[in-house]
């Protein structure tokens, strides 16, 4: 076994780990060990369907050092006003640019293809080789709250021999057009793949969408890196929450303030997991007709759906798309600074980046537990609109504790990972002016109300 000294090990090498590895070593003098089972950085992404873009901002995600992409404004296509979103393989390349000036720096050894054993050790998939680092670092689990990709998880139901049952990446392989597609899930990977087929020229007639819950999703256009938008549907929020009667009453009227949108304006969604979407895709999405609401799929055969609620009957050559995959996770809140190890979890409301971002920056500038614990509360991540509404209440409240630290302010302030900053040439702005107005007169009564929905959770 090999001894490696250093003062982290941190386990997992995806936008989590990434975002608080390079927080960590641009404000202290140590020394880290990063590894992960896949051959690179990136995570999730390299197991990504190829037609996968960022749901949000590139801007928004990432590292804090290191802005991803050109923080362009789209000037054409459906977004055009909107900031640009990265697709897969811009994500990939970047992170595997960050990697390099990490390495560089002399203060981080990468250990692709390599898996955590326990006890400060790890082993690599490849060789075999075992590794021990020095029984003095701390272990950062960054895969905590890994989500599963359809590439790597089987189907969660039953397929017969004679089904035809693919995951989401193979659609792009697809080369006998069958007379139906089957789109399995209710998410944002679901949509992506209807949105993928109605744009290659896919009969909207042709798609079956199994949709056992349908889905809230924040409207991309009020999602933007401009404190004015942003802030302002901050504030739009905290006014529909003062005076929502109940979670699903909350969403009603942040759809109505063009803050949430939704499908099927027939149906009220029970999912909120809350990606964007913008309104050019809900627009196409809204031309499938032949949606199944019968519960969740429990075996596919050859022309059969068997499901919770019901069967159905589809093409006997129908292509079964597998979108099921569990992408967000729902493991216990526990305190991010354990005995055993730093756990990174969110420490807002939403944008994972910047949360493990500022972990790592905590995590260098404070040395005692407790006090980083204080600063850094987890919060949780959102799956129903009362979920959502915990989700808002914890996220505040760690966001009023890392800013009231000037030192975290003012550094949050300077990376494109925080949504809610300010750049100084927009402090004078009079539209982030009046969404700040907006936001502080409804505040109170806004978080109060979500969390009387909050306790019902």
């Amino acid at each position: 076994m090999s001894a490696i000294q250093a003062d982290y090990l941190v386990v997992g090498a995806g936008a989590a780990g990434m975002a608080f590895v390079d927080a960590l070593i641009d404000h202290a003098d140590v020394k880290v060990v990063l590894v992960d089972r896949r051959y690179a950085p990136g995570g999730h992404w390299l197991d990504a369907y190829p037609f996968v873009r960022l749901h949000q901002a590139s801007a928004f995600y990432g590292v804090a050092s290191t802005v991803l992409g050109t923080g362009r404004v789209q000037t054409t296509g459906p977004e055009r006003g909107l900031h640009e979103r990265a697709t897969a393989a811009e994500v990939t390349a970047y992170y595997q640019h960050v990697l390099q000036r990490m390495t560089a720096s002399g203060k981080v050894a990468f250990h692709p293809s390599c898996e955590y054993v326990g006890e400060n050790r790890f082993a690599s998939l490849l060789s075999g080789k075992r590794y021990e680092v020095s029984g003095s670092c701390r272990v950062v689990d960054a895969s905590y709250l890994s989500p599963d990709v359809p590439a790597h998880t089987a189907p969660p139901f039953e397929v017969a021999d004679d089904a035809r049952v693919i995951p989401v990446n193979d659609l792009v392989r697809v080369t006998d057009a069958p007379s139906q597609f089957v789109i399995v899930g209710s998410g944002k990977t679901a949509t992506d793949a209807c949105v993928w087929l109605l744009g290659n020229g896919v009969d909207p007639d042709t798609i079956c969408w199994v949709r056992p819950r349908d889905p809230w999703m924040l409207n991309r256009a009020v999602v933007q890196p401009d404190p004015a938008v942003f802030l302002g549907m901050v504030a739009d929020t905290m006014t529909s929450a003062a005076d929502a009667t109940s979670p699903d009453d909350l969403f009603l009227r942040l759809e109505a303030a063009g803050v949430m949108l939704r499908i099927d304006r027939s149906v009220t969604p029970t999912m909120a997991k809350t990606p964007t979407i913008a309104q050019w895709e809900i627009d196409l999405l809204r031309s499938i007709g032949n949606v199944v609401r019968l519960g969740h799929v429990r075996r596919v055969e050859q022309g059969r759906l068997a499901l919770t609620e019901g069967d159905v009957t589809v093409a006997r050559d129908a292509l079964v798309v597998h979108c099921a995959a569990s992408g967000l996770k729902y493991p216990p809140l526990i305190p991010v600074w354990g005995p055993d190890a730093i756990t990174l979890q969110p420490v807002r409301s939403g944008f994972p980046c910047f949360g493990a971002a500022v972990i790592g920056y905590v995590e260098a500038t404070r040395d005692d537990d407790a006090e980083k614990n204080r600063v850094c509360p987890p919060s949780c991540l959102p799956d129903t609109p009362t979920s959502f509404a915990r989700m808002q209440v914890l996220g505040n409240r760690a966001a009023q504790a890392f800013t009231a630290e000037p030192d975290i302010r003012e550094w949050a302030n300077q990376t494109t990972l925080n949504p809610a900053r300010i750049p100084a040439e927009k402090a004078g702005d009079p539209d982030v002016a009046a969404a700040l107005d907006r936001y502080r007169k409804h505040a109170v009564a806004g978080f109060a109300r979500l969390a009387e929905f909050a306790a019902t959770a």
